[in-house]
């Protein structure tokens, strides 16, 4: 991919940008190689008051506070995260030189994607055009704001310099995204005694684009692992010995080869808006926490992701419930030595014989079982992806083996960790309609499995069911970041 694409934009006529040089930034800014070298050395020792040689937390905090940049949104924190190469916790000017080197390279890059005009500065329409084709919602006041904080001579247009000087001690990724998120926070709310924040800040969320990728990432693991899924629902319903070998067979016996994607087609109808609504709900809860935080979404640690990833799977859940049960019973049906019924007939008996609420057995312990398996899964793989990004790329872009192996990972555990809730969920959806409930409720299915089959009963399937998540998760999350990258919100 791109260095444009990732900053959500695309040289013109499709064009594949040449290499930005340091050459480039110079010309740009008009100015020598020694000039450069005392500017970075002035604005070091504007940390460095007491003339240490190194900056600490507290040095990097005090002067961004003197420039105006609220400490509540941890910048400093993350400045000096993203400085301090060797871990020591003190930035040495040769770590703050890298990174200015680093971050005018990045800024002249996407300076260079905006100003399609290629005359050296960004117009405002240029930069609407722009901020529109992000995805972000901006109009003329909001706009007119934005360049007038960014153009210090107030000549209506955006020099490199201004534009380098306004991002310059940004720490996170110069997307356009982050960049308006950035003017929002620092500019946007006037420092003084009337703090005022304009109408419709915060309006630009990608929705549908979150949603298109969720939805097509779902479509892609399910179908991939239907046969896997199938396998796994016949073995979780067997209350005797539950055989792979002999669930293979009862399935191969009732419909040959598409036996093994009876229900998939349903599977699709549900997986779609379930993965469109958990990946958009888990975007958008990060950043409810992030706000609550004084933080980042992406900057929300272990404990944010888990409370976003718990509640964006249960929304889900919640949401799709009634396809997943009528899914679980058309998939059982032709193993209880019944015809399979239609998909219309199965859903018009579940209404007759039970009314709305049959629609909703087993929604408490799928609801139990959901929230920490989305919240484990979420969060475990994003913080895999931060440290491999960290510690085994340096920073650079993960590619897809990494995304492959940290959804392994973090589909395993999840998995694993909730499994007996899924047997319990399942064996309730799989009571059919017009003859004696097998189960009271959640309590009787866990007291009479744990008597009658002990704790094995618990992790019947489980086997298929790893065999089905693990290559699961890793598409869901390859499928999904490159969906992400395709329509501009990596």
């Amino acid at each position: 991919m791109s260095e444009d694409q990732r900053q959500g934009l695309r040289p013109p006529d499709g064009k594949k940008a040449a290499p930005v040089t340091m050459d480039h930034v110079l010309s740009a800014l008009q100015e020598t190689e020694e000039e450069r070298e005392i500017r970075i050395r002035t604005l070091f020792n504007f940390f460095d008051v007491e003339n240490l040689g190194t900056l600490d937390y507290g040095q990097i905090e005090a002067g961004l506070s003197a420039m105006h940049i609220p400490a509540e949104y941890k910048y400093a924190k993350d400045l000096l995260s993203v400085c301090d190469s060797n871990r020591d916790g003190r930035v040495d000017y040769q770590e703050f030189r890298r990174y200015m080197d680093d971050k005018e390279l990045e800024l002249y890059r996407i300076f260079q994607a905006i100003d399609v005009e290629h005359n050296g500065c960004i117009l405002p329409e240029e930069l609407w055009d722009a901020l529109v084709k992000a995805g972000i919602d901006i109009n003329e006041d909001e706009l007119a704001s934005f360049v007038e904080h960014v153009d210090k001579d107030n000549n209506g247009i955006i020099t490199f310099e201004e534009w380098r000087d306004f991002l310059l001690l940004y720490p996170h990724e110069a997307t356009l995204e982050n960049i308006y998120h950035y003017w929002e926070r620092i500019y946007l709310v006037d420092i003084g005694e009337q703090a005022v924040i304009p109408e419709g800040i915060g309006k630009h969320v990608h929705a549908s684009k979150y949603l298109i990728a969720g939805a097509v990432a779902g479509i892609a693991s399910r179908t991939a692992t239907a046969p896997l899924d199938r396998l796994k629902v016949i073995m979780q319903v067997q209350t005797s010995h539950a055989s792979v070998i002999q669930a293979i067979k009862t399935i191969w016996r009732e419909g040959g080869f598409l036996g093994f994607f009876r229900g998939n087609g349903l599977n699709v109808m549900k997986v779609a808006p379930e993965s469109a609504i958990k990946f958009y709900a888990y975007e958008m809860l990060k950043k409810f926490v992030g706000d609550i935080k004084g933080k980042e979404k992406d900057d929300i640690g272990t404990s944010g992701r888990l409370i976003a990833g718990g509640m964006a799977g249960a929304v889900a859940q919640a949401a799709i419930y009634p396809m997943d049960l009528v899914k679980t019973r058309l998939q059982t049906a032709a193993c209880d030595g019944r015809k399979a019924p239609s998909l219309v007939k199965l859903t018009k008996d579940i209404w007759v014989h039970g009314g709305p609420r049959a629609f909703y057995r087993g929604l408490v312990p799928s609801l139990l079982g959901m929230i920490p398996y989305a919240g484990i899964d979420l969060a475990v793989y994003e913080k895999l992806k931060d440290t491999s990004k960290r510690y085994i790329l340096h920073d650079a872009e993960p590619g897809p083996l990494v995304h492959l192996g940290c959804g392994t990972v973090s589909g395993a555990l999840g998995a694993t960790c909730v499994y007996p809730l899924q047997v319990i969920r399942t064996r309730l959806q799989a009571q059919h309609t017009g003859v004696p409930a097998a189960y009271r409720g959640m309590s009787d299915v866990f007291r009479r499995t744990l008597k009658h089959e002990g704790l094995r009963g618990f992790y019947k399937g489980l086997f298929p069911n790893l065999l089905k998540v693990v290559p699961a998760a890793s598409i869901t999350y390859l499928v999904y970041e490159t969906m992400k990258k395709s329509l501009d919100i990596a």
